[in-house]
């Protein structure tokens, strides 16, 4: 039989596991909203409530409204949490109340128990150290420190993980761009034959791609970067010392050593959630790119004998159980998946940033939670894409210079010699004859021999 011990709050007597650090209120949550799996809420989460509250500790005691015994009881929690001493204390789900409070609750309570753990004392036995309400949640609300966590770990997620890892990536294009600069290969329009580009102008398209998407995240972090710590319940800053908004904003950017400040308008802050919305925004348009980047690069690569293999990519592993020798393009694929996966999340997050009701937004626990597994996914797989697959990408020159020079499409030349019309002509009658544009060019007595060489040439038809 499990021991317990006996938390209350304010409805009473809970039982709660004798070795936990949680109290009442996370043990009827945990209880209450047995939804999907256990512990969903990411923990970057409960790191940003670590970097909140022991800002908030802090700027109490400069304040007046905190005792320094207090203060550094909880910055020592604090820092325990954010070293994943206590990942296993914070076990409930993202299905709970929008507004986050019970997992507010729950790094209160793991403060304070903890807390009264280190000023010698056994949790459960004699008064409290600390109260979970009264000292670790002093001159906060649940709904506003669930934005402020949210900001934190979002923010914190895009600058280490997403934005390195789809720098990386771009820089890679971009090299490609440059090595694949003198390769001229046949374009496509239509996902048909088109005129004459490189494969380095090919690519600089997708390093184009990135480095827009990449503009258009850091775009987002100015608005992202503002916390909603000191509107409290509605936004108005009750019960909270004079100066303490603005004071807080400095402990959390001094912690973080992040640009956070202080939102200019609480009330915005806690019932709308556009910043997010607006970030996430700039996740699905990368997504974009990264899918319509690695259809390519894996129909560029296709066959690699029976399709159009202008470009090999790393054999990473066997491609087939029953196909011996069979190679796919598996960091596409999978690069394609997350895609779709970010895509699904941006609808969720547009869905939760239309659920600010009055004065509160009561989708914030899903909205966060897409979040960061959308900015974790990307710069995941952009890692993974870069190291496994673009890096070791290799132009197929001889297919390259095959393709070109079967094209119908290089008549396109003649147009300003000939016309439309006689040059489509030739197109028409080399592709029903079976025959070449030169043969037919010739043969129809629109030109010379000569005057076909000198007109038709594909590497003065890539532009300037």
């Amino acid at each position: 039989m499990e021991n317990f011990r006996i938390e209350k709050d304010t409805m009473g007597e809970v039982k709660v596991p004798a070795h936990v650090l949680w109290g009442a209120q996370t043990e009827r949550s945990r209880n209450n909203f047995k939804i999907g799996s256990a512990a969903s809420m990411p923990l970057e989460i409960v790191y940003g409530f670590a970097y909140l509250k022991k800002a908030a500790a802090y700027s109490n005691c400069e304040l007046g409204a905190l005792s320094e015994e207090k203060r550094d009881l909880i910055a020592q929690v604090c820092d325990e949490i954010l070293a994943g001493k206590h990942d296993d204390q914070f076990p409930l789900v993202i299905w709970q109340t929008g507004s986050g409070t019970q997992s507010n609750m729950n790094v209160n309570e793991v403060i304070a128990n903890r807390a009264h753990q280190l000023a010698g004392k056994t949790i459960g036995e004699g008064e409290k150290t600390l109260q979970p309400n009264d000292d670790v949640n002093k001159s906060q609300s649940s709904n506003d420190t669930f934005p402020t966590g949210m900001h934190i770990a979002a923010y914190t997620k895009l600058i280490e993980n997403t934005i390195p890892g789809v720098t990386a990536l771009y820089e890679t294009l971009k090299a490609k761009s440059a090595e694949f600069s003198s390769v001229v290969k046949i374009g496509r329009t239509h996902l048909m034959d088109a005129t004459p580009l490189t494969l380095g102008q090919e690519f600089s398209g997708y390093a184009s791609q990135l480095e827009h998407g990449l503009k258009a995240l850091k775009n987002t972090l100015p608005h992202l970067a503002e916390l909603a710590l000191g509107g409290t319940a509605v936004g108005t800053g009750i019960n909270t010392p004079k100066g303490y908004a603005l004071n807080v904003a400095g402990y959390i950017a001094q912690f973080t050593k992040l640009p956070f400040i202080t939102a200019e308008n609480k009330f915005e802050a806690l019932a709308a959630h556009d910043a997010i919305v607006e970030s996430h925004g700039a996740l699905k348009q990368l997504a974009v790119s990264l899918n319509k980047i690695a259809n390519d690069i894996r129909m560029l690569a296709s066959g690699p004998r029976s399709g159009i293999g202008e470009i090999s990519i790393p054999a990473n592993e066997p491609g087939s159980s029953i196909m011996p020798g069979k190679v796919n393009p598996t960091q596409c694929e999978a690069l394609t998946m997350v895609c779709a996966q970010v895509i699904g999340n941006d609808m969720a997050i547009a869905v939760g940033g239309m659920q600010g009701h009055y004065e509160l937004n009561v989708f914030k626990p899903v909205m966060a939670a897409n979040f960061l597994q959308s900015a974790q996914l990307i710069g995941d797989a952009c890692v993974s894409f870069n190291e496994h697959c673009a890096a070791g990408i290799e132009a197929n020159t001889e297919v390259i210079k095959t393709q070109l020079n079967n094209s119908l499409m290089l008549v396109t030349a003649l147009n300003t010699k000939i016309g439309y019309y006689k040059a489509a002509e030739i197109a028409n009658t080399a592709h029903k004859n079976g025959t070449t544009l030169k043969v037919e060019a010739v043969r129809l007595g629109y030109l010379t021999e000569d005057e076909f060489d000198a007109w038709v040439k594909p590497e003065n038809m890539v532009g300037h």
